[in-house]
């Protein structure tokens, strides 16, 4: 996403949607009663009675948004007219359209701490990654995103509903390698990481041509299924290669979470925890859920989570906001949507 203009003292911002990863994140900024402002096309009567002929438009329209959808490669915004051209009534209804490409304006009466976070988040550089997890009977494809990661698809059996399905009968290494290469050319990732258990990962890297063994780097997993990404992105063997991936940032965060909690030591989750430490100074990082703000934000309980939150950048902390959609953001959920690594352990 392309940011071209932001005022936040004015509520205003103006952005560029340059990936369709950019709709999600516009579905999650705009609210019910924000002013959208964007070029569009609507049906205009010309003239009366038998003479009349209903023709589109291309114009520029501010709607009071209402309500909104996310289908595929398209944010649709639905609300009433505010401002536009004279011969478009006042208070009709109108849906703004948001895909690939479009320029749009977001007006505010206030931007929270959380959502200009996700702004910065998404106009951050893309650094996308192809992982390929497999065994001698099953492969699963993903890329990675800046919010987690998305199958692409699994090789293996008979079709089933929502899950893409592929049975194959020729040499299945070879297959594998095909699937590779397209997806290498349909994404472009910065790098492909292979993983497997035992030695497949090194039979499947001879077999490859020398393009695609450019960009491959080899990894180990137990297990070859959907849950397998998220081993495969805290291996310590990718350290330097998936430095730049925002999942594995979220899986290796969550993972020391977890190691902390077990040991009672630099981590607490949990509204009354945290809250404490956050009063103590004592937050290195604060982690979120999206779920979390949606929720404080329905009980009208945000302003003391939006206050938690300059506490801790003032500290200074960081802020990490993870997706409720993908699994660090599950699990931190399960453990009451907040939780926080500490810069040193408290006694209360």
């Amino acid at each position: 996403m392309d940011i071209i203009k932001r005022d936040f003292k004015k509520g205003m911002v103006m952005v560029r949607v340059t990936d369709a990863e950019d709709l999600w994140y516009l579905s999650h900024l705009i609210d019910s009663g924000d002013l959208l402002s964007g070029v569009t096309t609507r049906k205009i009567k010309i003239g009366s009675g038998e003479n009349a002929k209903v023709v589109k438009k291309t114009m520029r329209l501010t709607i009071a948004t209402e309500s909104l959808e996310l289908v595929e490669s398209v944010l649709r915004v639905n609300g009433k007219i505010k401002e536009g051209p004279e011969d478009v009534p006042r208070d009709s209804y109108h849906a703004l359209e948001i895909e690939l490409g479009t320029e749009c304006t977001i007006q505010k009466e206030k931007w929270l701490e959380f959502q200009k976070k996700k702004l910065e988040e998404a106009a951050e550089q893309k650094r996308n990654y192809l992982i390929c997890v497999f065994d001698r009977e099953e492969a699963w494809f993903a890329v990675t995103k800046k919010q987690g990661y998305g199958i692409l698809l699994q090789l293996k059996g008979e079709a089933e509903k929502k899950r893409t399905k592929v049975e194959i009968k020729q040499d299945f290494y070879v297959e594998i390698i095909k699937v590779l290469h397209e997806y290498a050319q349909r994404y472009q990732p910065e790098s492909v990481v292979v993983a497997s258990p035992a030695f497949y990962k090194d039979d499947l890297y001879k077999k490859m041509p020398a393009e695609l063994k450019r960009k491959v780097v080899l990894a180990i997993c137990s297990d070859v299924s959907e849950r397998a990404f998220e081993e495969v992105m805290r291996r310590p063997e990718l350290n330097e290669v998936l430095k730049g991936s925002r999942a594995r940032e979220d899986s290796l965060l969550m993972e020391e979470l977890l190691r902390e909690i077990n040991k009672n030591n630099l981590a607490v989750y949990g509204w009354t925890e945290t809250g404490k430490t956050i009063d103590a100074g004592a937050v290195r990082i604060l982690l979120l859920t999206d779920n979390c703000i949606k929720q404080a934000r329905k009980e009208r309980n945000y302003e003391l989570l939006d206050s938690w939150m300059q506490q801790v950048e003032s500290q200074p902390g960081k802020i990490r906001i993870l997706s409720s959609e993908q699994d660090a953001g599950r699990i931190l959920d399960g453990l009451g949507g907040i939780a926080a690594l500490l810069r040193y352990s408290l006694e209360w």
